[in-house]
């Protein structure tokens, strides 16, 4: 085995003991050794799993598993589902023993090395990004450590006297770190960036100077650059680009160990996911499948246990109806106690359970005119970068223009110039008459009053609404009961989001302009969302990472490329067949 053993490195990427690696190959920016090179990880030839035996926990009056059981085989790649709260993050710290269940066993089997992502990765800072992805490379890390140390103690004077046992350590370091494939670890390590998005001026720059979503892409990229025998990935598609996300999804499906992952991308799962574990009720259900089978298996269970439900209350009203009425009578009085004593003895079928599912239906809204946005040689610059230079683009009526293009095409400043956020340098952008327009932007949740409650904030924003119909509209974005509440400053970026989006939904725009509004939705979310723009009446012009998204609501494509924008006539699935790709970014 190879190295001491590795505890947590930081918060956000833990690892176990790592007695072996194994290379990779990616999607968008494939690695190839060097010919002659040796593979530089071995594959642990062992069958293992991970498993979770009758598990029960509790986490205060919130009772998470009761007697829940799981196994991941090795190799499987695994989505975990289920509501907001319901344990998924709580499933994989029971798994790295941060937590402990309150009864039942979790076991992970002996020499399995584990990279976990969660989302807090806590801080980072002082060296450049490269080095700070290496630094989580596992064994190979503490070798080049190592290493470096024995080269400056063989260019100092001082050791002069050691110089022959440096030399033969320096020899037996050097061969097992070339072993390791250490000499092609840098390599790697900016392809996986690269793979994320990151440009060769980020990679080399100081990691403490990136923002929170950067230093989340950084936490992934250690983990990747790792490769262990099995990744616990929770969300690890929040904060990346169309681009990115397809890269990962290239990574995950060549990734030849056990995976489990949550995500709120439902193409992401579809593509990766063999097998679904939901966790429902305290209980752990596997199906296996994709997330859209899934969805087909549990509604064709539902509607079993259902049925099985309907056929025993019939069956039994008809023995109690015979009961009553025969009671009574004395020549009865054998076949009355018979029934009981069947009825005493039957298992009562439970009352099927069913999600709840999220539904808003748009107030209606007024026509606008058939002219909506008339932009006009538009120029924008920042600086010497040049954004725009005479763009002129028309969107008419019941139009939904998604906007596509790489980081820094301008996609962004497009929506903010449009929505009146920033002005142009040259140039001009027209509404049409009766434009009423409702803007979403990625900065939006950060402007909530702090210290008010879910229901202050829509009675601000609709004085003239009733409790009742405030309650209903937060019911919609999944503010039942006592959520109705909560005080802003406590809630998740998810439940900012929904919050945002319930205002400005429900006041009634004619044109939309959403600047990746589905970011921090959980699946559920999303889909309610994307259900209810299917019904809009109005016009929309969005920018969306999440392919279901752009799939089901775009009927015009405006690409941002290095020639100039392209103007695409359908929606984002014309866009792939007569583009022949998914991104810009993806030629």
């Amino acid at each position: 085995m190879y190295g001491p053993p590795f505890a947590l490195l930081r918060p956000g990427f833990t690892i176990f003991r790592l007695p072996f690696q194994r290379c990779f190959s990616g999607c968008r920016f494939p690695f190839h050794p060097p010919l002659g090179a040796r593979a530089p990880f071995a594959v642990n030839a062992a069958p293992f799993v991970i498993r979770l035996d009758q598990i029960s926990k509790q986490h205060g009056p919130q009772i998470l598993f009761v007697e829940a059981s799981a196994a991941i085989q090795r190799g499987e790649k695994v989505g975990l589902v289920g509501p907001n709260g319901a344990g998924k993050s709580t499933i994989f710290r029971m798994i790295m023993k941060e937590e402990s269940p309150d009864d039942g066993q979790v076991s992970v089997d002996r020499g399995l090395t584990i990279g976990y992502f969660s989302q807090d990765v806590g801080e980072m800072a002082g060296r450049p990004v490269v080095a700070e992805v290496m630094a989580g490379a596992g064994a190979v890390s503490e070798v080049a450590v190592e290493l470096k140390q024995l080269e400056e103690a063989l260019g100092d004077p001082a050791r002069t006297d050691e110089m022959d046992a440096l030399l033969a350590r320096f020899g037996d370091v050097q061969a097992r770190f070339d072993n390791l494939g250490g000499y092609a670890l840098e390599a790697r390590a900016r392809e996986i960036l690269a793979g994320l998005g990151f440009s060769q001026v980020m990679m080399d720059g100081d990691v403490g100077a990136l923002s929170g979503g950067w230093k989340m892409r950084v936490a992934l990229a250690r983990i990747l650059l790792m490769r262990p025998d099995a990744m616990l990935l929770d969300e690890p598609s929040n904060h990346l680009d169309i681009e990115s996300i397809i890269w990962l999804e290239g990574f995950l499906k060549s990734y030849e160990g056990a995976l489990v992952m949550t995500s709120h991308d439902r193409e992401l799962m579809n593509r990766i996911v063999s097998r679904v574990i939901e966790i429902d009720g305290g209980v752990l259900t596997s199906y296996t499948g994709n997330l859209d089978f899934y969805d087909q298996q549990r509604a064709l269970n539902e509607s079993q246990a259902e049925a099985a439900f309907l056929r025993q209350q019939a069956m039994l009203a008809k023995e109690v109806r015979f009961i009553e009425r025969f009671k009574a009578q004395a020549s009865k009085a054998a076949q009355v106690q018979s029934r009981v004593k069947k009825l005493d003895k039957i298992e009562r079928v439970e009352p099927p359970k069913r999600r709840k599912a999220l539904t808003f239906e748009f107030p209606p809204c007024s026509r606008s005119g058939e002219d909506v946005v008339k932009i006009e040689r538009l120029a924008k610059s920042y600086g010497p970068l040049v954004i725009y230079d005479g763009l002129d683009l028309m969107i008419r009526r019941r139009q939904r223009w998604a906007v596509m293009g790489v980081n820094g095409a301008g996609k962004s400043t497009l929506l903010k110039l449009v929505a009146g956020e920033t002005a142009p340098d040259g140039g001009a952008v027209t509404l049409g008459a009766g434009v009423k327009m409702g803007y979403f932007a990625q900065h939006a949740m950060e402007v909530l009053e702090a210290d008010k409650s879910v229901y202050e904030i829509l009675q601000d924003a609709f004085p003239l609404a009733n409790i009742g119909q405030l309650r209903t509209l937060a019911g919609c974005f999944g503010f039942s009961g006592d959520d109705i509440d909560k005080i802003c400053r406590v809630l998740s970026g998810g439940e900012k989001a929904r919050l945002v989006l319930a205002r400005l939904l429900y006041d009634k725009p004619n044109f939309l302009v959403f600047d990746e509004p589905t970011n921090h939705l959980d699946i559920t979310t999303k889909e309610m969302i994307v259900r209810s723009l299917g019904d809009f009446d109005g016009t929309m012009l969005f920018v969306s990472h999440d392919r279901q998204f752009l799939a089901q609501l775009s009927n015009r494509v405006l690409e941002l490329g290095p020639d100039g924008p392209t103007v695409y006539g359908g929606g984002y699935l014309e866009y792939v067949a007569r583009s022949g790709h998914e991104a810009p970014g993806l030629r």
